[in-house]
């Protein structure tokens, strides 16, 4: 039978920790795409899961070599999103890390975080030219627009800002691995 779930995640590591109690339940993930997760009825614990978000999209030479070195060492890539891939691993097999070292958990961070941060700049920079062209077409024309573009800006910086709240965990996190990473140097 097959289940539909649509549930929002800011945090990649708690949707992991989400598709890990979903599998303790029966329930093995089939397919993702924005918000929506696809389950079919497996055995409990069939699976454990992991995300990670790749440099390249997926279909680049270097994510498929990727890939398939991940499969040939017994990890399904199970969906994709963008450059986001959701990976599980049997069980029975032991336990499924992805990142061994923390130079890599690090790196990968770090790529979270500049995945992040381009967003929100995005949302700031794009944010902000609309106040400005609202601002001058007042000035200039006394135009009704105007107050949209005023107003559109202001809701584009207010999700800039939700972005740089919601990307701060990512930015203790690196900066605690890389503490950690100097103590054991």
């Amino acid at each position: 039978m097959i289940h539909v779930v649509r549930k929002m995640f800011w945090d990649f590591e708690k949707e992991e920790q989400w598709l890990n109690e979903i599998s303790a339940k029966g329930l093995a993930l089939t397919n993702y795409t924005w918000c929506k997760y696809v389950f079919t009825e497996t055995p409990k614990n069939e699976y454990t899961y992991r995300i990670e978000l790749l440099d390249n999209v997926p279909t680049h030479p270097e994510s498929i070599a990727y890939i398939r070195f991940l499969e040939e060492n017994g990890v399904e890539c199970v969906s994709s999103f963008g450059r986001w891939i959701y990976l599980r691993k049997r069980s029975s097999e032991g336990a499924f890390d992805i990142y061994t070292d923390l130079e890599s958990k690090i790196k990968h961070f770090k790529r979270i975080n500049t995945l992040w941060n381009s967003v929100m700049w995005l949302e700031f920079i794009i944010g902000l030219a609309n106040i400005l062209i609202g601002v001058t077409n007042y000035f200039t024309s006394s135009s009704s627009i105007s107050l949209v573009n005023v107003i559109l800006g202001g809701l584009l910086i207010l999700l800039g800002l939700v972005f740089l709240r919601a990307g701060a965990p990512i930015r203790k996190k690196i900066k605690k691995l890389q503490q950690e990473n100097l103590i054991r140097e």
